[in-house]
Formats: C-alpha cells, structure tokens, sequence
C-alpha cells in the first residue's frame, strides 16, 4: 500500500507570516471594514480604547468640577498646581490573545492536503493578527508577549516566533483577562474532558473563546487497509493493525463524535468553533472567524458547560 501520509518538518514562523498575508489578502477588506464598524456602533468592536469603567490605567486629566471628589488622584495632584482625576481604560478595550498548537501531531501532513496542520495553523493565526493589525487592534500571544498594538503587529509576532526556543504544550491562560478574546488553532485530539478543562478557566472569566479545529483529510476518512503500522507522534508508540480497513467505522465514529462534543460545549458557552481542513483553503476558516469576532455574542458569564 503506498504511503498515506508523513511528518513534516517544523514550519519556520517567516515563511509561515508570508503565507498568512497571501490569505488575509483573499478576504474582502471592505467587508471586514464593514462589520467592524457595525459592531462598533452597536455594541464596541474589539480594542475600542476610550476612557470609561474597567482595570487598566487610561490617563490623567485635569479635574471638571461637579465631578466625583473620589475620583481625584491625589497623588498626581500634589505635584503641582493643579487637581487631576485618573481615568481607567473602557472595558470594552479588548485584546485578542493568539495561539496555535506546536504539538508533534500538527506536524501531519497526509498526501490529500496542500500543507501541514502546523503550517495551515501558522498561517491562520497570524492571518487574523495581521487583519486586527491593521484595524488598530491589540494582540497578544500567551508566553510570547504582552498586548500590542501596532501596524505591524503581525510582523513583531512572527519575528517572536522565529526566535523563541521550541515551545510544546499548551501555554498557561490565566494571564487572560476578561472580555478578551481568544483564537486557538489546533487539531485538539486530546481527550475533550483534558481540552475543557485546560480552557474552562477562560470560560469562568467571561472571556470568549473561537477554536479552530485543523484536520487532514486522512484523519477524517481514515483510508488504510491491509497490515498498518501506527505511531503517536506524541509518545512514540506503535500500533500494528494486520487489516486496518476493519478499524475505519469505530475510529470515524469516535473522531466524529469528539468534535461534535467539543463544538456543542462551544456553542453552550456562546464560542465558535470552526473546522479547516488542509486540503481546503485557509481564507475560509479565516472569513468564519473573523466574522464570529465581529459578531454581537456577548461574553460568558461564569457559565460552565
């Protein structure tokens, strides 16, 4: 039987952010532009800078009187001579965090796919940071960096990338803040009680939450037939299957049912969740999205699913 698929090597961030701009450019700015603005009106899109009710430290301006004496900063105010009142930063000031998955599974890559899950997941995440980039958003990437905002977002990203050590494992979120959002590629063939419970602090939090699951074709299908040899990317382990084919309903029933759980956890928690396969084009999953965003969900409220 000729071979279905293989690892392929790690892809380099560079290449990958120059791929991520092909795809950004395949997507209409006028209708990103379009549901930006719309959502502003209605309800604030992501990073909304204004003063107002939140955490973060905004500004200092002087005092108008009528004004709430509690809200002086006296402080400020004995450096001179005049009264200064501290303005926090709007809550709705959002920052979208980044992640995609550098698991030894994501290095699949079978010969029906155009790219590996790695590469296609690269390449989706940094997508989206150079479309929020170049709306004046502020992004972030856990263990990587703190929230930026800049024209070339993307690009501050992907030089990161390609100078961090090799990162494994799933980075810790509770540097998240609520009212953020976060967008996570990966193929998530964890079990689904490991994934809900690695992500369940983000849905205490009110924070909202968009998963884009990355799947090769052959993953879903599973096309083998006669003796098999099967390894887990993550461990190492074999598998020898002397006729594989009698595998395939089994396995796609519970790959299917995987997805189907983590989707409709999603859903309970108002997320989106969002497959791409490799053999696919990436502006799709990038216009769902990018589109799920913008959309006037509201936040999880300590809900729990």
């Amino acid at each position: 039987m000729a071979r279905v698929g293989e690892a392929s090597a790690p892809v380099g961030a560079r290449d990958a952010l120059a791929r991520a701009r092909e795809r950004a450019a395949l997507v209409p700015d006028l209708l990103i532009e379009a549901r930006r603005v719309v959502n502003t009106v209605i309800s604030g899109w992501h990073g909304r800078r204004k003063r107002g009710i939140g955490e973060n430290f905004w500004q200092f301006r002087p005092y108008v009187e009528g004004e709430s004496l509690s809200r002086i900063d006296w402080r400020r105010s004995a450096r001179d001579d005049h009264t200064y009142v501290r303005d926090q930063e709007w809550e709705a000031a959002h920052t979208v965090w980044l992640w995609s998955d550098p698991s030894p599974s994501m290095l699949y890559k079978s010969s029906a796919a155009l790219v590996s899950k790695e590469w296609r997941a690269l390449v989706l995440v940094l997508a989206i940071a150079e479309l929020l980039s170049r709306s004046g958003e502020r992004i972030a990437w856990p263990g990587l960096t703190d929230p930026i905002t800049a024209r070339n977002g993307a690009e501050r990203i992907g030089a990161l990338l390609s100078h961090a050590p090799v990162m494994s494992g799933r980075p810790d979120l509770s540097q998240v803040r609520r009212f953020s959002d976060v967008v996570i590629a990966s193929d998530f063939l964890d079990p689904v009680d490991e994934i809900r419970g690695w992500l369940d602090t983000l849905a205490r939090r009110s924070v909202r939450a968009h998963l884009i699951e990355i799947a090769d074709p052959a993953e879903e299908s599973f096309p083998y037939s006669g003796r098999t040899e099967f390894t887990d990317p993550e461990s190492g382990d074999k598998l020898i299957a002397g006729r594989a084919e009698l595998l395939g309903e089994d396995y796609r029933r519970i790959y299917t049912a995987r997805r189907e759980e983590l989707g409709a956890w999603c859903r309970r928690l108002g997320w989106s969740y969002t497959v791409n396969h490799t053999d696919r084009p990436a502006s799709e999953a990038l216009v769902s999205v990018h589109l799920a965003m913008s959309a006037d969900a509201g936040y999880a409220a300590g809900v729990r699913g």
